[in-house]
């Protein structure tokens, strides 16, 4: 029989990791993202969904390319009484602004999605910066609203990015439902992974200009519908204060 013997010094020190991996696992500062302890470094994490007992869940539409559908997608939205958050780049704002005052004027909300759409996690902090703010300028140049939310190109963040997005005063998003409609499947298939996915709380991630989105739109837009479930914009859904994130980057207001 062998016994394995391990000093009270040992002990002691598993004890103090294990109970700083706790506390930095669940504490977050309400006016920053989560910082998730992953047992060798500290990761601080965007929103990707909202714990919430209310049957609600947030569509966003990223728009980089094209523009074509968008008219059609605010009409769809407003026929089924619904809101989204529309997240742009800052050439394609510069290429369509009467668009970005048509998603405005219909009262939907408009989050930065960078100003050339490139990887953040790439950039020096000057440039980062820049492609934050620029963005920032040119939609309240427009609409005469700040802006509150910021998604990062192809969901690519660190600390760094993170940290950049939030000293501007912007809220991070990702998303828990990805509709994958850029990769030009049937509107059918974006149905199915959009509601097979989606519950109380989720954030759902489209594209304004993909193939099949106007026809997928109908669809998805139907089953909340008739599941009861409230659509939103980001905003809507979110809290900007009095919340914490844990670990999968659920969102949880504070009691």
């Amino acid at each position: 029989m062998h016994f394995c013997v391990i000093n009270s010094k040992t002990i002691k020190y598993s004890i103090v990791i294990l109970v700083v991996a706790i506390l930095l696992s669940l504490t977050i500062n309400n006016t920053t993202s989560a910082q998730v302890f992953f047992g060798y470094s500290t990761k601080i994490l965007p929103v990707y969904e909202v714990e919430t007992e209310q049957k609600q869940v947030a569509i966003s539409f990223d728009a980089a390319w094209g523009a074509d559908k968008t008219q059609a997608i605010i009409n769809t939205l407003k026929e089924y009484n619904a809101t989204a958050t529309f997240f742009l780049v800052g050439f394609w704002i510069d290429k369509y602004p009467e668009m970005v005052k048509a998603i405005d004027d219909a009262g939907f909300e408009i989050g930065n999605h960078s100003n050339t759409h490139p990887d953040l996690t790439t950039l020096t902090p000057e440039k980062l910066k820049e492609e934050i703010a620029e963005t920032n300028q040119r939609i309240t140049s427009i609409t005469q609203k700040p802006v509150t939310v910021f998604r990062c190109p192809y969901g690519a963040y660190n600390n760094t990015v993170i940290s950049a997005i939030e000293q501007q005063n912007l809220m991070p998003i990702q998303w828990s439902v990805d509709s994958l409609d850029w990769k030009g499947i049937s509107a059918k298939e974006i149905t199915q992974r959009i509601t097979s996915q989606a519950k109380n709380g989720s954030i759902i991630l489209c594209h304004n200009n993909s193939d099949n989105i106007l026809d997928a739109l109908v669809m998805v837009l139907d089953y909340f519908t008739k599941h009861n479930y409230k659509v939103t914009s980001v905003g809507e859904l979110i809290y900007f204060d009095n919340y914490t994130i844990d670990r999968n980057g659920i969102q949880h207001q504070s009691v």
